[in-house]
């Protein structure tokens, strides 16, 4: 399904505002709207645009495109995956996998990927795991040091 008119303005506010930041590389999930927006964002930034296929959402299965709910606990918890869901824990290493490859691209890096990806990312820098990000809000990560031994997050907010 291709961006509607909510999330073109989405990625054109995120454009005006990551003008501002000097990324070298755009780093995406191949599903088309987090495409469509990364190719949005690169030509804007004028730099390179990585596609990483495993920064894909996770297939939900039976679930896909139903309503959040106790299934979605559970599956998180390990309890339960949807029949044709990929299981909790190999998404989240493949996810991470993919979040590390882009890492390893020319810095600073900018990835355009899905929520239930920032899972892993919510998991392995011990975040809040009620931190939400709407759509095309920016998210600064900064890794821990020796003053502040935790990972941050810092909604950069483009609303």
């Amino acid at each position: 399904m291709p961006l509607n008119r909510n999330g073109l303005e989405q990625a054109k506010r995120a454009c005006e505002f990551m003008g501002r930041l000097q990324i070298a590389t755009v780093c995406a999930s191949p599903l088309r709207r987090a495409l469509d927006t990364a190719m949005i964002l690169q030509k804007s930034l004028g730099c390179d645009l990585r596609v990483i296929e495993t920064l894909s959402e996770c297939s939900w299965g039976e679930q896909e495109g139903e309503i959040k709910g106790q299934w979605l606990d559970d599956w998180k918890a390990g309890e339960r995956s949807p029949d044709g869901a990929e299981p909790y824990d190999q998404f989240i290493r493949r996810a991470l996998g993919g979040i590390n490859d882009a890492l390893e691209q020319p810095g600073p890096v900018l990835i355009v990927s899905h929520g239930g990806v920032y899972l892993a990312v919510q998991k392995h820098a011990a975040l809040d795991p009620a931190f939400d990000i709407p759509n095309a809000i920016p998210v600064r990560h900064d890794p821990p040091r020796d003053d502040f031994p935790w990972w941050t997050a810092t909604d950069l907010g483009t609303r």
